[in-house]
């Protein structure tokens, strides 16, 4: 017979506390089903106090630096409340960062990674050519300059413009273009191309080193002789070399018109004696440069040649040749008999002034094209092309001594070159308005300037800076020249229609010289010292001369 479930409880609720159940007739006395209910929850209680210790084993855990969070509202299953606030204890003591750390490591990722741009920046390879470098910021689809940008910026730019680039992953594709390129213009370009070195200077060929060389070796003789001459008349006492001046500007200062001739139908430009004083050479715009007998100023000759309007002209110190210049962007050598030897043509604007050098071998031009050029007389080859100036180039002269060569523009400077070497070794500033002409003193170390600012400057080669200011017109100097032999005066011509003579001891006013029409363009004096000539707009040649005093002076020394 089954036993009721059921009546279990209500058998047992019957019984008093206290007294022995006495089985019935009705029912089977069931002892063992009655022993589970009483024993079984003692021993399943105790179950929840053995799970506990399994709680320090997240202690046992490799430790992790960032405390796991809860992620699209998923709750980490644990086995106990009591585990989960436990070990969200932990976390929070031992891992948890501090906003002064989290900056300071965020401060020395940055830094790390500017480091790493710097270090990958300097291991590009930029070009060191600025037009190299332009036409790589063309390829990157960069500005290739801007405003007030130098070269040294640019490239820097360029630099750091491949290290974004290659931060990126881009310069990898962008180098590989360029490559192609390259490679499509040269087969020899991609096995050459990290071998290529772009200096900073522009090489000249082997003429031009031959050149210098020849040019040091005139002038350390030239200079030699120079300062042997200035030591004998510093220590000769038979030597008075204020009586010297004295009787040379006292002959300057007795200056008279002696001859004026019409040079051409057109205004003349330039002027030059030959080296013995028996030639005159002039040009005007009409392009035709004219040779003329001296002392009388008849004309010999037209030289016929020139397609533009005739800016200067001068005389070989050596041969019987002279050159010219023009407008038309050519100069040209002539023979003293009227017949044309050569076409020195490269200049990119017309031409200004022009000058031999004193061995005779090389001949300098200015233009307008802001740079002034060195050619050799017996191959017409051009042997430099110098740039330094930042406008037009207008006046030139060589020094005596055939080292050094001066050239002033429209940039207000005036700017002494070592023909050895090819560098400006002095850069003169002063001026206010545009220079137009420069001449050394055969004393070797004085330089004079003159420009539109109506004053003519003398600067001191030794001491670098200007030594004296010559208030000299009412107008621009369209020229200055030193008296060839000693340097005892200068003449200065200005546009305000006169030429004044100044003494070279202390440049002061020793005769004036009026009497053109209009602006005077050019002057030149004789090797001897006898004789001046102007040329002016007027169209006139005038030719001023010191006889006079030369023969009273014959004549004392025959009295005494």
């Amino acid at each position: 017979m089954e036993v009721d479930d059921d009546n279990s409880p209500s058998t047992s609720a019957a019984v008093p506390d206290g007294e022995t159940p006495v089985p019935t007739a009705n029912s089977t006395p069931v002892q063992p089903p009655a022993v589970p209910p009483a024993v079984v929850p003692p021993t399943i209680a105790p179950l929840p106090a053995v799970v506990p210790p399994i709680a320090p084993i997240p202690a046992v855990r490799p430790p992790v630096f960032k405390p796991p969070v809860p992620q699209n509202g998923e709750v980490k299953a644990v086995d106990s409340d009591s585990d989960h606030e436990d070990d969200g204890r932990a976390t929070a003591g031992e891992y948890e960062i501090s906003e002064e750390s989290r900056l300071v490591r965020e401060r020395q990722e940055k830094a790390m990674q500017e480091l790493l741009m710097k270090r990958r920046a300097a291991a590009l390879a930029v070009p060191t050519n600025d037009m190299a470098v332009r036409t790589r910021l063309r390829r990157l689809g960069e500005p290739i300059t801007l405003f007030g940008e130098r070269e040294m910026e640019r490239r820097e730019r360029l630099r750091m413009i491949m290290a974004k680039l290659d931060s990126e992953g881009q310069l990898e594709k962008l180098m590989k273009a360029h490559e192609e390129e390259e490679a499509a213009i040269s087969a020899k370009a991609e096995d050459i191309e990290e071998d290529i070195e772009y200096p900073f200077y522009t090489e000249g060929p082997k003429e031009l080193l031959d050149a210098r060389i020849d040019i040091a070796k005139y002038s350390i003789v030239k200079a030699a002789a120079r300062l042997q001459r200035a030591r004998r008349k510093r220590d000769d006492p038979d030597e008075d070399m204020d009586a010297e001046i004295d009787w040379a500007l006292r002959q300057a200062g007795n200056l008279v018109l002696d001859c004026s001739e019409i040079g051409d139908d057109r205004p003349l430009s330039g002027c030059s004696f030959s080296r013995d004083g028996k030639l005159l050479a002039t040009c005007s715009l009409s392009g035709v440069a004219k040779l003329w007998s001296m002392p009388r100023v008849s004309k010999v000759s037209a030289l016929k040649g020139h397609t533009e309007r005739a800016t200067d002209v001068t005389f070989s110190p050596v041969h019987d040749l002279l050159a010219t210049a023009s407008a038309d962007r050519t100069a040209k050598l002539w023979s003293s008999d009227g017949s044309l030897l050569k076409t020195f043509g490269g200049h990119l604007d017309r031409l200004a002034r022009i000058a031999f050098h004193p061995s005779g071998k090389y001949l300098g031009t200015t233009s307008f094209d802001k740079t002034w050029r060195l050619w050799d007389i017996d191959t017409g080859m051009e042997l430099l092309l110098q740039e330094g100036h930042s406008r037009s180039v207008y006046g030139i002269a060589f020094h005596q001594d055939g080292s050094l060569v001066a050239s002033c523009g429209l940039d207000a400077l005036a700017r002494v070159w070592d023909l050895r070497t090819g560098r400006s070794i002095l850069a003169f500033e002063g001026h206010v308005k545009p220079v137009l002409g420069a001449s050394f003193s055969p004393n070797g170390y004085h330089l004079a300037t003159g420009g539109e600012d109506n004053t003519c400057r003398i600067w001191d080669l030794r001491k670098k800076k200007s030594l004296y200011i010559i208030p000299a017109h009412s107008n621009l100097i369209s020229q200055v020249k030193f008296e060839p032999q000693e340097g005892y005066y200068l003449v200065t011509s200005s546009y305000d229609m006169t030429a004044k003579v100044w003494s070279g001891r202390d440049f002061k006013p020793v005769k004036s010289l009026p009497g053109h029409e209009a602006k005077v363009t050019a002057s030149d004096i004789s090797a001897d010292g006898r004789y001046i000539v102007t040329v002016s707009h007027d169209r006139t040649i005038k030719l001023w001369t010191a006889g006079n005093i030369e023969q009273e002076n014959d004549m004392d020394w025959t009295e005494g």
